[in-house]
């Protein structure tokens, strides 16, 4: 596989704030968690050609180096190891960011009058679909399904759940007291749960209907009731409030639905356990174009409208870790925030103009 067209060689000394971002061993410090990971099962290739094999040897070197280091010696770290590339977006416009985050809220193991929104586990007949058992004309955004006497079917959708499709199965993880917070939790994939009998538990994504996201945002903006330019989480939200009779109509626009699984709380002051199968390091972590990029790359991100996430311009070292529904495209990631309230504010209003810069392992820019 070679390396794709979409990386421009530029320099160290062509990154904005570069030699200013001062939370590079939080990065290393990413970047190594990956590669325990990447030590046991590798990570898949993304189409753009950045062969996973290629960052063992940064791996390798991550492994071995105490923590935590300061951030002068991680940048020699990266400086040795990779090389930085402009990633070119698909059109002329520049790359885009938002954020993302994990809720906090009660939850409890039982229903009651309160408790009584679901978060689902996987359903035991959710079938996995690929090239190798997909009908012919089946729809191939679908990547999961359900046995029919037909053969394959789209599963059930969010409407389909929310109207009781799957009551009666025991496949109740939790119970939330609002569903506006559990679709939120499907919309960011995982959830830090604070239960009735004083215990916190962790949840995150485990698979998904399959059927395609869509933003609710953009539907209240082109119906109207939201202008665009102010369309974020905390509008939204607000939005459902105060229109309770109404909330059936928007969130079953969004025909995507997500179940979810118990994970391990792990370290406290990192996020969730994510697609790339370690816990996310808060304002360090990006979910990138699975099908594109390989988990573990780093990237630069300079987006200087975004000045809310610590009072500056955004310009640091990020490192593949997730991915999502939403996220399509070269230039485009989803900033992971942290965890509860305060994090929510702050990804919530995330979505601004950026540029992306991969560094790729020298190695592989030597070899092409």
């Amino acid at each position: 596989m070679s390396l794709s067209g979409r990386f421009r060689a530029v320099s160290y000394r062509d990154l904005p704030g570069w030699s200013e971002d001062g939370g590079l061993s939080e990065a290393l410090a990413a970047f190594a968690r990956s590669g325990l990971v990447a030590e046991v099962r590798p990570y898949r290739t993304g189409s753009l050609g950045v062969a996973a094999e290629v960052f063992s040897a940064a791996y390798a070197q991550a492994r071995t180096l105490r923590q935590p280091l300061g951030s002068a010696e991680a940048r020699d770290f990266f400086e040795d190891h990779f090389l930085p590339f402009h990633v070119e977006p698909e059109s002329a416009a520049q790359g885009l960011v938002t954020g993302y985050y994990e809720p906090e809220v009660e939850a409890s193991l039982c229903r009651s009058d309160r408790f009584k929104v679901p978060l689902y586990r996987r359903p035991d007949d959710l079938v996995d679909v690929d090239d190798g058992n997909r009908p012919q004309g089946f729809d191939p955004y679908l990547a999961f399904a359900r046995h029919t006497a037909d053969g394959l079917a789209p599963y059930w959708d969010r409407e389909a759940i929310d109207k009781g499709v799957l009551d009666d199965r025991n496949l109740e993880l939790c119970w939330l007291e609002d569903r506006v917070d559990a679709f939120f939790i499907h919309v960011q994939g995982a959830a830090r749960l604070r239960l009735t009998d004083g215990r916190q538990m962790r949840v995150s994504y485990a698979a998904k209907a399959g059927h395609r996201f869509t933003g609710i945002g953009r539907l209240l903006a082109d119906l109207g009731e939201i202008p665009l330019e102010e369309v974020s989480m905390q509008s939204i939200r607000a939005w459902l409030a105060r229109n309770p009779q109404r909330q059936d109509e928007i969130l079953w626009h969004n025909r995507s639905y997500i179940f979810f699984r118990e994970t391990p709380l792990g370290e406290a002051d990192l996020g969730p356990v994510a697609a790339a199968k370690v816990q996310l390091q808060p304002g360090r972590s990006i979910a990138v174009d699975r099908q594109l990029h390989t988990f573990g790359t780093p990237f630069f991100i300079h987006a200087p409208e975004l000045r809310h996430v610590d009072g500056r311009p955004f310009r640091r070292l990020m490192i593949a870790q997730d991915t999502g529904s939403a996220i399509v495209g070269a230039a485009r990631g989803d900033l992971f925030v942290g965890t509860g309230k305060e994090a929510g504010e702050i990804a919530g209003t995330i979505r601004h103009p950026a540029d992306f810069y991969a560094f790729l392992p020298r190695s592989l820019v030597s070899s092409t």
